[in-house]
């Protein structure tokens, strides 16, 4: 458990004022010149200048790197692309860091180059969230993205599903970090490696060049940095043997053309649709209301947070590394009108939620993401009296659903359509996917992504997917001048959050039962009931006994699948699924090549229960990664969990029809 909650890096700081790690003795980088080791060892040798203006638009570069550290071969790489490449190209950085920088020590570090600040400011900017795992910054505009891979680099790169270009290779050194120059690492790296690949290296050392050389790639000596004699580059030569992976989980043809039909402009779908923009795709986005967000999405307060698990699972992985992508992606919006990083206390309110919240501050004792709080320091946090201490998430924030919609949807590659009601997919001879209400032809494109909830199971294509509503019932209250002294979100079996625009937000229920939308006096109930036993000082203080007038209710239904985890991804022709791995119901563990059926050009986004915020925006950069051939920005455990197939795949083997 302990590699997924990486401690945070201890630095100390020379008579010259340079970093050094106190964790491996070593240099961050040559004291002879940070900048001039980074362009002579990395920039030259990977032959970046000639490579980034070769790029034609729509293509991307992919840079990978061990050891991030100060981002200072990152943000030389990133000058370097602005200043060479085409408009419309894009870089994408992979790197991984055990021990990254807190935000101070970064600050510090990057102010050691002025030249770099136009780019360094960026970065510190989306500094927040840097949890663990694999945690995706989106600078540049948009033209440039930064995958943090936060954790040991074998086990990190061993989930990574990429194909890399270009390695830095700029671990300490191999005497003192033998673990960054492994041949696990190698194997890794040369796996990641597209056709072609180069590396470079400040080192020399033997066991690094036979390393590589045993991993497939041909190493050369050239003349090294400040003194050193000698420094290694090269390419990869032989690609590495090819591993058996699931073909109903493997990367589906790419479509031609670059139009796209969104179905559902909620969270979803806005995110689906902001993310496919940003990659040169126009997009058609169709709502059947006459506003955006108008269901799940449409509260008037949501409340970024989600309950991790000690354990690292799918859905753990999956919301941390949502749950920072948001907090970062959140600075589109102006703070405290639209949002606001209020922090949120988790109480508990049984003996068994004490237990699991220890759990929970062990485990994440180094990550930022909690801590554990008493009784006195978490009224201080609250601005009310409290029953108990517990979790306090530094980064939980209120968001304003609608508002986060209406900006993810600013582009001019957007077009949205109100008032289009998709009841019929067809595709046409061509390769087109046609979206019909009756005769009606709402639009028609190579690529349709299905984000509208439940009802994306309505279509003859989908029918299959296991999606179900759970009614939601949130109740709001007009604030008294004694609850204004909330500061943050309080969280128990329900929430409230401080007021916005005189209103506090209550929810949610939870009823399995019911699916219709009509408010019910039992739920209303239910959910003050849970404010009582979150703190009865702010029951009190918002004296509903004079005014039950002020109590006013709003009814959704959350779209969540069997195991609660989201659909992302590519679909396939269910039936011919059932034909091509029919085989899985005798031996679950047969190792099928044959191709999955893929519904060409057809893909979902949907079932993220009552986690939307920690959990959509990261979807669209999923659903994007398998549009556009990119690296996944989580672990491929993770993103094969969230696959769509997954069903069809555990209904052939449980013999299921």
């Amino acid at each position: 458990m302990s590699e997924h909650r990486p401690a945070p890096a201890q630095l100390a700081w020379d008579a010259a004022g340079l970093p050094y790690s106190a964790q491996f003795d070593d240099v961050y980088f040559s004291r002879s010149g940070g900048l001039t080791e980074t362009q002579q060892v990395f920039i030259e040798g990977n032959d970046l200048n000639a490579r980034f203006a070769a790029l034609k638009d729509g293509q991307t570069l992919v840079i990978g790197e061990t050891g991030f550290g100060t981002g200072l071969n990152f943000l030389c790489a990133w000058q370097l692309f602005e200043q060479l490449a085409p408009k419309g190209a894009r870089l994408h950085f992979i790197s991984a860091e055990k021990y990254p920088l807190s935000r101070a020590d970064l600050t510090r570090a990057l102010a050691l180059w002025p030249s770099l600040k136009h780019f360094s400011d960026q970065l510190l900017a989306n500094w927040r969230g840097i949890y663990s795992g694999f945690q995706r910054l989106v600078l540049g505009g948009g033209r440039v993205l930064l995958d943090l891979l936060l954790g040991d680099a074998a086990t990190s790169f061993a989930q990574l599903d990429a194909q890399v270009d270009a390695w830095f290779l700029d671990g300490f050194t191999p005497a003192k970090n033998p673990l960054l120059w492994s041949e696990a690492l190698f194997a890794q790296i040369a796996r990641l490696s597209c056709k072609q690949a180069t590396f470079a290296t400040f080192t020399s050392a033997g066991t690094v060049r036979r390393g590589l050389q045993a991993a497939g790639f041909a190493v050369h000596k050239v003349q090294g940095f400040a003194g050193k004699r000698e420094m290694l580059r090269g390419h990869l030569a032989k690609t590495a043997p090819m591993v058996w992976q699931p073909p109903w989980f493997a990367r589906p043809p790419q479509v031609a053309g670059r139009e796209v039909l969104v179905i559902g402009a909620g969270l979803a779908g806005c995110a689906s649709a902001a993310s496919l923009a940003a990659r040169g795709y126009a997009v058609t986005l169709l709502e059947r209301h006459g506003q955006i967000a108008a269901e799940g999405s449409g509260n008037p307060q949501g409340v970024l947070y989600f309950r991790p698990s000690p354990h690292d699972t799918p859905m753990s992985q999956w919301l941390l590394s949502g749950f920072g992508f948001c907090l970062r992606q959140l600075q589109l919006l102006p703070r405290g009108r639209d949002w606001d990083a209020c922090g949120l206390l988790q109480l508990p309110l049984r003996s068994k939620d004490a237990v699991q919240q220890a759990l929970l501050a062990e485990a994440f004792s180094h990550s930022g993401l909690l801590k554990a709080v008493s009784r006195e320091e978490a009224e201080a946090l609250a601005g009310v009296k409290l029953a108990s201490g517990g979790l306090f998430y530094p980064d939980g924030a209120w968001v304003r659903p609608q508002a986060l919609c209406r900006a993810l949807i600013y582009s001019p590659l957007i077009e949205l359509k109100l008032h289009q009601e998709a009841l019929h997919l067809a595709r046409t001879a061509s390769g087109l996917w046609q979206v019909r209400s009756g005769n009606k032809l709402l639009g028609e494109a190579p690529l349709l992504v299905l984000a509208n909830a439940t009802e994306a199971k309505r279509f003859t294509q989908t029918a299959l997917l296991p999606l179900k509503p759970i009614r939601g019932q949130l109740t709001t209250v007009e604030q008294t001048e004694a609850s204004a002294a909330l500061k943050t979100v309080l969280c128990g079996e329900g929430y409230i959050s401080p007021a916005l625009r005189g209103v506090h937000s209550l929810g949610a229920s939870f009823n399995f039962k019911r699916s219709d939308l009509e408010p019910s006096f039992s739920e209303q109930q239910e959910n003050l009931e849970r404010l009582r036993e979150i703190s009865p000082d702010l029951l009190a203080r918002l004296n509903l006994s004079s005014s039950a007038g002020r109590l006013k209710n709003r009814v959704a239904l959350r779209c969540t699948s069997p195991d609660y985890l989201p659909l992302i991804g590519p679909l396939a022709d269910f039936a011919e699924f059932a034909r091509a791995y029919a085989p899985l119901s005798k031996n679950a563990n047969k190792r099928l090549s044959e191709p999955c059926p893929w519904l060409d050009g057809l893909y979902v986004n949907c079932a993220h229960g009552a986690r939307g915020l920690a959990s959509t925006l990261l979807a669209g950069e999923l659903l994007a990664a398998w549009i556009n051939a990119e690296p996944l920005p989580v672990p491929r455990s993770v993103a094969n969990a969230c696959h769509p197939n997954r069903f069809a795949l555990r209904r052939l083997i449980r013999g299921e029809s």
